[in-house]
C-alpha cells in the first residue's frame, strides 16, 4: 500500500483535516473500563495511538501502518475506581500498553515506609499515578508555523493531608506526517515541605515488533539487576521465544550521551524492518531499567527511563539517588517516541548511535 507524504497537504481536495490525520476523544463504554477518557491520534504517516486521560495520560495502543508496537496485558484498560492500592495488586489494573507511568511517591516492590506526620506509610507496587484520572484535560488541532500540530494535555495530582500535595501535568504533542511523538511532563511540589519523588516510564515491546530475533540497540553500559539477569546467557540486547523456565530478568543501563547530549535507543524488529526509537535526557532520567518478561501470554521487553531505580522509596532514600523537590519546585521531563521505517532507518541510526559504545 503507498503511503502520502502528508506534511505538506492540497488543502482543496480536503473536505476536513480528520480525512487524514487529527485526534478522536471518546469514552470507554462497559466493563471495567467504563467512563474511561481516551483520545485517539492519527498523525497521516501511518502513526495511530491512543492517549488514556483517564488512567494517568497513559498511552494505551500504538501502531504502524496496520502493525501493533506495544504488548497489552489480559487486565485490558481498567477503570481508576478498580485500582487495588495494596502488595501486588496494582498488577490487577496494569495494562502495560505502549507506556504506563509508574510514581511519583514510589517505584518498586511493595514497603512500608515511616511518615512522622501520619504515620507509616504502605506503598504497593509502583505507585498511583498511573491510576490518577487527569483533570484540565485539553485536545487541541491546529496549524502552527506551518505545521499541523495534534496535542493533549492533562494534570494528575496526586496529594494527602498532611502529606505530599504534587502535580504531573502532561503534554503529548505529534504533528501531521510524522511518525513520533513527544511527551513533556512537569511535576511540581505544591506542598510548604521538601518531597521526595520517584518516576519511571515504562515503555512496553510486544509481539509481532517483539519476537524472537528482535534486538535492542543501545549505547550502554549494562549491570544485572537480579539474579535472573546475572545467570543469564543470553545478552541483554538480544530477545527469544516464550520461556516459561527463566521468564524474568532485569537489567540497568547507563548511557553514553550522543553529540545532542540526549540517550537514543532503539528496539527493532529486521525482519519487519521496523523499530521504535526512544530519545530522553540521561541529565532528567539518569537511570534506565530494562525488563524482559518471556512467559507463555505475558511476552513483554519493558524499557524504561526513571529517575532512580526502581528498588522503592526508602531505598533510593538510603543510597542517596532520590530526587528531591523543594517547596514550590517543578521539574521537567522530555521524552520522545519515534517509529523507524524500514531496513535504511534502522540502519542510520544504528550508525548515528551505536558508535558511541567505542568512545
Amino acid at each position: 500500500m503507498h503511503y502520502w507524504d502528508y506534511r505538506d497537504p492540497p488543502l482543496n481536495k480536503l473536505g476536513s483535516m480528520a480525512q487524514i490525520a487529527g485526534a478522536r476523544r471518546y469514552e470507554f463504554a462497559d466493563g471495567k473500563a467504563k467512563g474511561v477518557e481516551a483520545v485517539e491520534i492519527r498523525t497521516g504517516s501511518g502513526l495511530q495511538f491512543t492517549v488514556l486521560p483517564g488512567r494517568g495520560m497513559d498511552i494505551a495502543w500504538s501502531e504502524y501502518r496496520g502493525v501493533p508496537l506495544n504488548y497489552f496485558s489480559k487486565t485490558g484498560v481498567v477503570s481508576p475506581a478498580y485500582y487495588e492500592n495494596h502488595g501486588m495488586n496494582w498488577l490487577h489494573s496494569f495494562f502495560a500498553g505502549t507506556l504506563t507511568t509508574c510514581g511519583l511517591l514510589h517505584v518498586g516492590n511493595p514497603e512500608t515506609v515511616p511518615n512522622d506526620a501520619i504515620g507509616p506509610r504502605d506503598f504497593g507496587l509502583h505507585g498511583r499515578i498511573s491510576n490518577c484520572a487527569a483533570e484540565q484535560v485539553s485536545v487541541y488541532e491546529d496549524w502552527e508555523d506551518g505545521d499541523y500540530v495534534m496535542r493533549v494535555s492533562g494534570l494528575m495530582r496526586e496529594a494527602v493531608l498532611k502529606g505530599e500535595s504534587l502535580t504531573l501535568r502532561r503534554e503529548i504533542t505529534a504533528k501531521l506526517g510524522e511518525s513520533s511523538f513527544t511527551i513533556r511532563d512537569v511535576v511540581t511540589n505544591h506542598d510548604a515541605r521538601p518531597q521526595d519523588i520517584m518516576l519511571l516510564y515504562h515503555f512496553n515491546m510486544g509481539y509481532p515488533l517483539l519476537d524472537a530475533d528482535s534486538r535492542l540497540i543501545a549505547a550502554s553500559a549494562v549491570t544485572p539487576a537480579d539474579e535472573g539477569a546475572r545467570t543469564a546467557k543470553d545478552s541483554p540486547y538480544a530477545c527469544g521465544e516464550p520461556d516459561n523456565a527463566n521468564p524474568d530478568r532485569g537489567y540497568y543501563h547507563r548511557f553514553t550521551p550522543a553529540a545532542d547530549g540526549l540517550a537514543h535507543l532503539a528496539f527493532v524488529n529486521d525482519r519487519l524492518a521496523l523499530g521504535v526509537a526512544l530519545t530522553f535526557s540521561p541529565e532528567e532520567l539518569p537511570f534506565f531499567n530494562q525488563w524482559k518478561c518471556f512467559r507463555e501470554k505475558d511476552y513483554v521487553m519493558g524499557l524504561e527511563p526513571c529517575t532512580s531505580a526502581p528498588i522503592g522509596i526508602g531505598a533510593v532514600r538510603r543510597d542517596g539517588t532520590v530526587m528531591t523537590l523543594a517547596p514550590g519546585e517543578r521539574r521537567e521531563f522530555h521524552l520522545t517516541y519515534t517509529v523507524l521505517d524500514g531496513g535504511d532507518a534502522i540502519g542510520t541510526f544504528e550508525k548515528n548511535y551505536l558508535k558511541e559504545l567505542s568512545k
